[in-house]
């Protein structure tokens, strides 16, 4: 009994982001452990899973349409529109050169032969999407808003959203506040049940990574070392790059924001999604980095739609890796096309667990190396899959710091101590 006690007691005084990590420790050892019989736990991890897609959608239409009808003028609504996208496009962007660079140099498909694995081009089980620009923006257009709603079209629910904010914003001054303070209600009841939904996302986590790695085993990532060593590289480059960019356009320091992002960051670890994460992310923000409510209902719930740096940065090594291990030589136009066939391809698998399994058949296919492969890195993609989903939501978290920087409503004073903003109704 005094055991369970002092357990208990350690447990209770833990913060978030530790007991997840706990979660993630233990997870691991019990996967190891009982191996596929951790499958038995997946259903925690599924109910988990499920509570948090119940409230994305809904928090991403108040969030998006409570931060536009939150800006006063239209000028900064279009001028924070601008410079989020220009600035989610910059970084996935770099995020790809960044992992073409690191898969030059490492060359993590030399020596692997896929036709002795029978990955020839007859094997082919994946079909390319073949997404062009044209056709992303034309299906962010939705032809239903409810049933965009309902099937969780992201794109088209911002999309909406933004409509919404806009049309909201164009009312009369006595119809806007009232339209204005039910929105504001109904953020103030989403995030209610998010903050109930996260105390079970440690128990969540557990079953989770229990049930991976029990099922697909540590020693899958020996077989393609080379390629998660070259991820773990660019990505680490990448997150070293976010600092830089915040001291440089911020003129704040990194560490701060280092420290504070574990929280979500263990979070978007475990679930290997961006969506999943965002209320978590959204409310260290606010609190712990002193964003403001317009930059993180609008910027933020806008990245994790549009912006995958570490999804980027895979579909650009995953593309070398292919052309490497079929022995395909590529020219500047083959690595060009990669820079923007990964970069519009990460915006329709944003928030995707295992995305880059959907986007890599259009990457492949535009500098004409075989997609057949594919099925090499889809065993231990969803481990992988962990850090790239880091990766994505700390760069959504950094650009949005930055541009709330640079309209000058970022409370510094929050950002540079290590006490945490008292959430009031007032932030909603």
């Amino acid at each position: 009994m005094k055991i369970f006690k002092t357990t208990w007691t350690f447990w209770h005084r833990r913060e978030f982001w530790q007991k997840v990590t706990i979660g993630l420790f233990l997870g691991i050892v019990v996967g190891v452990l009982f191996g596929k019989d951790a499958a038995v736990l997946s259903p925690i991890g599924d109910i988990f899973m499920k509570l948090i897609k119940m409230i994305i959608v809904p928090l991403i239409f108040v969030s998006v349409v409570v931060g536009i009808t939150g800006i006063k003028d239209s000028s900064s609504l279009s001028r924070l529109s601008i410079k989020s996208v220009a600035a989610f496009l910059a970084t996935s962007s770099i995020a790809i050169v960044v992992g073409l660079i690191v898969a030059a140099i490492v060359k993590p498909g030399i020596g692997v032969d896929l036709n002795a694995l029978g990955l020839n081009d007859t094997a082919t089980s994946i079909s390319s999407p073949g997404t062009t620009m044209a056709e992303i923006i034309f299906d962010a257009i939705p032809g239903n808003a409810l049933y965009a709603l309902v099937s969780g079209h992201l794109l088209q629910v911002v999309f909406f959203s933004f409509f919404t904010g806009i049309t909201v914003n164009a009312l009369n001054k006595e119809d806007k506040k009232i339209v204005v303070n039910a929105f504001n209600v109904m953020a103030k009841i989403i995030f209610k049940m998010i903050h109930i939904i996260l105390k079970f996302a440690p128990y969540g986590s557990f079953a989770i990574t229990a049930s991976i790695v029990g099922s697909q085993g540590l020693v899958t990532l020996q077989n393609l070392g080379m390629l998660a060593f070259s991820l773990i590289v660019a990505m680490l480059i990448q997150y070293l790059l976010f600092g830089v960019i915040i001291w440089f356009f911020a003129k704040l320091s990194p560490m701060q924001f280092y420290k504070k992002s574990l929280e979500y960051q263990s979070l978007a670890f475990s679930t290997s999604s961006s969506k999943a994460t965002l209320p978590t992310t959204m409310d260290v923000c606010m609190r712990k980095l002193g964003i403001s409510k317009n930059s993180t209902s609008f910027v933020l719930p806008l990245g994790s739609s549009i912006n995958m740096d570490g999804t980027a940065i895979y579909a650009g090594i995953c593309a070398l890796f292919f052309a490497q291990a079929y022995g395909i030589p590529l020219n500047a136009i083959d690595y060009t096309l990669i820079i923007i066939t990964a970069t519009l391809g990460s915006i329709g698998a944003a928030g995707i667990p295992s995305g880059t399994l959907v986007i890599l058949p259009m990457v492949l296919s535009a500098i004409n190396v075989p997609i057949c492969g594919i099925a090499f890195i889809a065993g231990i993609d969803r481990i992988l899959d962990m850090l790239r989903t880091t990766l994505n939501i700390t760069g959504d978290a950094a650009v949005t710091l930055v541009i709330d920087a640079s309209e000058k409503t970022l409370n510094k004073k929050i950002y540079n101590t290590d006490s945490a903003k008292l959430i009031t109704e007032e932030d909603f």
